[in-house]
């Protein structure tokens, strides 16, 4: 992720910077984003510079060794509702990787004295914890008798302007469709372990494209969720890679520098300005400060970065700057538990807000989860990861600012309520922390009017330049990978067409 600072119009070019051939593009940020961009742009037969300010590619994608297995430090599976990242780990060499987790699926730790009687598996007929039919014997022993008979009234309610009114958040769709009950119980723990977010904060036509409109065509939410879920396509909502998914990150890497592109770390982009017909990205390295030219630019940082190192060019943009996003600390234990080869709570259990004397908010039994790493690890020895920062916690929470050792205990005590199997020191073979500070933005409700906006002030600027990521595209790969590629095609095509008519 770059570290761009707000930037300003270059003064004092030395009279030799680096030329750049016709057709050159320079790329902001080696994240997922900038690398399938730049995979993106070199096809179309344009020269290619990535730029990244940190000491390694991949942003929030990337791996470590630890007690001897090559484990992912940052994402770890990928959405398979659309043939995105499959398609993209084909073409790099990588599709007979592809591998679907363990299918009894994650549980959900409700608050409750008893945390063994308030642990129950979660529901998979429906998405992002919404059930298809809240009558389930499953759904029921989640909610309770009251719980199930309001959400059951999902099925009488008329729809209402609900489908249709701008600006609906998830909390609020559920809320009113379901209840309570299935808001807190279900959905708040699924929003919060894949978003790291509080669903009344998240848009819901960003993170469930096409759930209103199909409510407002069946009748009901729970049919909707339903119809959604039926209709990706057949197998597990999610997969992953055999060896991690950081292998995606690192064949860019290596399918671009095979190709001729440009990939420099270490490069603090301090500036963009026009120039001519194309632009001047300074930068400095190593006490040094470098002009680039290019004929058009594509930032790909976060959010904040991005709007700072164009906001000189595009004062309007400022205004659009995203609030600060939620880190999360991680922490993975390799540990020698026989009676975890039981898989006590399946691929592991995602915390409810309020659980009482448990910290985390979600834990994932990775040798559970995906086979490969079971078989790997084999028989009692596990790979545990646990994750800590919720959005909304007080600053005394544990989370990203809490030191190691304190995490570790908290880890273990965490591992041991949820899973109901003690874990102790003596039985950890190796652990760590990894922190990602600021790397998990989410749609806020409004998002796509947002979105509308900073493009409609970018494309007015020029069409030599673009902007992707996360903060704009959304959670997840599929999002990433999907808008990167938008962009970076709609680059190509203005610099086929482009009008020599610089903008000033």
């Amino acid at each position: 992720m770059i570290k761009a600072v707000r930037g300003a119009e270059p003064t004092g070019l030395p009279a030799e910077p680096e030329r750049a051939r016709p057709g050159t593009v320079v790329v902001i940020g080696g994240g997922m984003a900038g690398l399938v961009a730049a995979r993106t742009l070199l096809a179309r037969g344009l020269r290619v510079t990535v730029l990244e300010a940190s000491d390694r590619f991949g942003g929030t994608v990337d791996s470590r060794t630890l007690g001897g297995f090559q484990l992912d430090s940052g994402a770890e599976s990928f959405s398979t509702r659309s043939a995105t990242v499959p398609a993209l780990a084909g073409e790099l060499g990588l599709g007979d990787r592809i591998v679907a987790p363990d299918a009894t699926g994650a549980w959900v730790q409700l608050p409750g004295g008893d945390l063994r009687a308030s642990a129950h598996p979660l529901p998979n007929s429906g998405i992002l914890g919404i059930p298809a039919d809240p009558s389930d014997p499953t759904i029921s022993a989640i909610l309770g008798r009251a719980g199930s008979l309001r959400a059951a009234q999902d099925g009488v309610l008329t729809v209402g302007p609900l489908a249709t009114r701008p600006r609906v958040s998830l909390g609020e769709l559920v809320r009113t469709r379901m209840g309570e009950d299935v808001l807190t119980r279900l959905v708040a723990p699924v929003a919060g372990g894949v978003f790291s977010a509080d669903p009344d904060d998240l848009d819901v036509d960003s993170v469930a494209p096409g759930l209103r409109a199909t409510m407002g065509r069946l009748g009901s939410l729970g049919a909707a969720a339903g119809a959604l879920r039926r209709a990706a396509p057949a197998g597990a909502a999610v997969g992953g890679l055999v060896g991690g998914i950081a292998q995606l990150r690192d064949a860019l890497v290596h399918r671009l520098r095979e190709d001729g592109a440009d990939l420099r770390t270490n490069e603090h982009v301090s500036g963009l300005a026009r120039s001519g017909t194309g632009w001047i990205v300074t930068t400095d390295h190593s006490a040094l400060t470098r002009h680039l030219p290019a004929d058009a630019v594509l930032v790909a940082t976060e959010g904040r970065a991005a709007v700072d190192l164009l906001a000189p060019a595009l004062p309007a943009l400022a205004e659009e700057r995203p609030d600060p996003v939620p880190g999360v600390a991680l922490v993975t234990l390799i540990v020698d538990v026989p009676e975890l080869d039981a898989r006590p709570r399946g691929t592991g259990v995602l915390v409810a807000r309020g659980v009482e004397g448990v910290a985390a908010k979600a834990l994932t039994h990775a040798t559970a989860k995906w086979a490969w790493l079971r078989d790997q690890a084999g028989p009692g020895s596990h790979v545990l990861r646990l994750s800590f920062g919720r959005v909304g916690d007080e600053p005394t929470a544990v989370g990203l600012a809490t030191p190691d050792d304190v995490l570790y205990r908290h880890a273990l005590s965490d591992a041991s309520a949820l899973l109901g199997v003690p874990i102790g020191e003596p039985d950890v073979l190796d652990w760590d922390v990894v922190r990602w500070a600021g790397a998990l933005p989410h749609a806020s409700v409004g998002h796509r009017d947002r979105v509308a906006r900073i493009r409609d002030l970018v494309a007015e600027r020029s069409a030599s330049l673009a902007v992707t990521g996360g903060w704009l595209a959304g959670t997840g790969l599929v999002a990433v990978i999907d808008d990167a590629r938008v962009r970076a095609d709609a680059l190509a095509e203005a610099l086929a067409g482009a009008d020599p008519t610089p903008t000033v």
